[in-house]
């Protein structure tokens, strides 16, 4: 049995990529929304608030119908991005929007929590001094939290690696395309080769006990 077989480097190889543009397009978004969430409480704040929860309290597998109707090839989205030649559905690109909402909550809330506990102090300070409120932001805030935000991502990374209902209905489990290590389990195990379901359990497994490994050390770094 070599790592190079189709069966085990495809779902690898996607699963590796989807996982880095995941962790980078949260590192950008992620923490862009926790800052823009944190603060005073504002109506337009929660319908973004509310949006971002979702994938946490509604089950996977209904979110992932709900967006193949608003991304397809009819859908309210899908329909004029179809025009410009971007394909989602039963594509890469719809892997990765799954795994990037999976992930979202994981890291805009430990963030924003963590924005909102930090004390005005540092930032009037910031402001006497003649920082604006991006420069605030970057140089002292973020610099304060920065082990959270460490941590939320890698937390939002091991997310998007046990990633199926969402990828599931956006992606199509193409085998060979979007196929990702979990659904690949998936197949094999339906169609009992459960040699090869295990030897993916055990590749998934290693790359969870790596970010399992971050998250303690994360938490016991001064």
């Amino acid at each position: 049995m070599s790592v190079l077989e189709p069966w085990l480097w495809n779902p690898l190889v996607l699963t590796l990529q989807i996982a880095s543009w995941t962790f980078l397009f949260h590192a950008l978004f992620g923490i862009a929304l926790a800052w823009t969430l944190s603060g005073k409480p504002h109506p337009l704040k929660g319908i973004v608030d509310i949006f971002i929860t979702i994938p946490i309290v509604f089950p996977p597998i209904a979110l992932g119908f709900l967006l193949l109707l608003l991304l397809g090839k009819n859908g309210i989205l899908g329909a004029p991005l179809k025009e410009f030649g971007i394909e989602i559905v039963f594509a890469p690109l719809g892997v990765l929007i799954a795994s990037f909402l999976a992930g979202l909550p994981l890291v805009v809330k430990p963030i924003q929590s963590a924005l909102d506990e930090q004390d005005r102090i540092y930032s009037e300070a910031s402001y006497v001094l003649g920082k604006g409120k991006f420069q605030t932001f970057y140089r002292v805030l973020l610099p304060s939290i920065s082990k959270v935000i460490f941590s939320s991502l890698f937390l939002g990374l091991g997310r998007s690696f046990g990633e199926v209902g969402i990828t599931l209905m956006l992606g199509g489990n193409i085998i060979g395309e979007t196929d990702t290590m979990s659904l690949a389990i998936y197949n094999h195990a339906f169609s009992g080769e459960t040699e090869k379901a295990l030897v993916l359990c055990a590749v998934l497994g290693a790359f969870s006990l790596m970010v399992f490994g971050i998250l303690r050390k994360m938490a016991y770094r001064n």
